[in-house]
This record gives structure tokens, C-alpha cells and sequence, in this order.
């Protein structure tokens, strides 16, 4: 198997581990009682996307739906290699300064607070995205024809759901989130 690949097999596993514990939280605040879960199809349609297009990686690993490797591609390969890295641990250290906030749905808890320490001092969706970077970064990183695709369709749902949750937290935090918004980027710092 490709270095590049084994490379990112292992981080799959790794951050595999990191994300159960955000996913039962996940599940903690599903039975909790919350102030406020909308019903959209974005509480849903994202994260299948990004499921899918996990297995469809995973399946690429192993040189399926991807172009040919060669010594030419192999500088740019290794840039992705990079970011997909960087940007798979930014996503895990966003969603662990959530804290007991972190829910996989767009919903407000009994007990939420806004939190602007951190990454989120710059940027109010880290988590959304260090989901795309990681999507292309994978998608170039092993030449995958596959995983592009489902990168680029998952922009427009994540970018809707962020919005979504603004919408939440400008309806609970009012000015508190007024003034975090005037000082934080939307996806990029000092951007949107």
C-alpha cells in the first residue's frame, strides 16, 4: 500500500477513537431535554454525506475510484497529506472546546452556553470547515475521483447548517452573539 495511504488509514483510526466521545455526547444531548432542535433536513443530510464519504476514502485507500500515483503527483499528494492532517485534528479540537454544548443536531441545550475561547475567538465553525478542507485535502491526497464530488456537495449543506445554528444563538444570545459575530470570521478568521 501506497506510505500516503497507510498514513491516512492510521489517522482514520485515530480520530475514530476521538470521535466516539463526541458522538456519545451527541447521543447524551438526543435524550437530553433541549430548549430548541429544529426540524430540517440539515440535522441529518451532512453528516450522512460525510459518512459516505468516509467509506468511499477508506475504499480509496486501497486504489480503488483513484487516478494513477506517480513521482509527479506525489509533492501535491504530500501538501494534501498536510492538510488533511492538520485540519482532521483542528475539526476534533473545535468540537472538544464545545465541551457539554457539542451536539451532532443543530439544537440549543437547557444549559448552552456561547463559547468564543480557543479556535472559536477566530472562526465560529472550525468543525464545519475543517470538514470540508479534510474532504478535499483527502480527496487529493489519495487522487480519488470518488471522494471530490462528495466534498463539493457537502459545501452548500454545510454552509446552510452553520447558518441554521446562527440563526439559533442570535435568538438565545442576542447581543452576546452580536458582539462575538462582529469579532470572529464565519469560516475563515475576519471573513463573513
Amino acid at each position: 500500500m501506497d506510505p500516503i495511504n497507510i498514513i491516512i488509514g492510521i489517522n482514520i483510526l485515530a480520530t475514530f477513537g476521538a470521535n466516539v466521545s463526541g458522538a456519545k455526547q451527541g447521543f447524551k444531548t438526543s435524550i437530553t431535554q433541549v430548549k430548541e432542535k429544529p426540524k430540517t433536513y440539515l440535522q441529518h443530510l451532512p453528516t450522512t454525506l460525510a459518512t459516505v464519504s468516509l467509506i468511499v476514502l477508506i475504499v480509496s485507500l486501497f486504489q480503488v475510484g483513484t487516478l494513477s500515483y506517480t513521482k509527479t503527483n506525489f509533492t501535491i499528494r504530500l501538501t494534501a497529506l498536510i492538510f488533511y492532517l492538520v485540519f482532521s485534528w483542528v475539526q476534533i479540537w473545535s468540537f472538544k472546546l464545545l465541551g457539554t454544548n457539542y451536539s451532532q443536531d443543530i439544537v440549543i441545550l437547557q444549559k448552552h452556553q456561547l463559547v468564543t475561547k480557543g479556535i472559536y475567538s477566530l472562526v465560529r465553525h472550525p468543525h464545519y470547515f475543517s470538514q470540508i478542507v479534510v474532504e478535499f485535502a483527502a480527496a487529493i491526497a489519495v487522487l480519488s475521483y470518488l471522494v471530490a464530488p462528495l466534498a463539493v456537495a457537502q459545501i452548500p449543506f454545510l454552509y446552510l447548517r452553520a447558518k441554521r445554528e446562527e440563526q439559533l444563538l442570535q435568538k438565545y444570545f442576542k447581543q452576546d452573539f452580536e458582539v462575538y459575530k462582529k469579532k470572529t470570521g464565519f469560516f475563515i478568521p475576519f471573513l463573513g
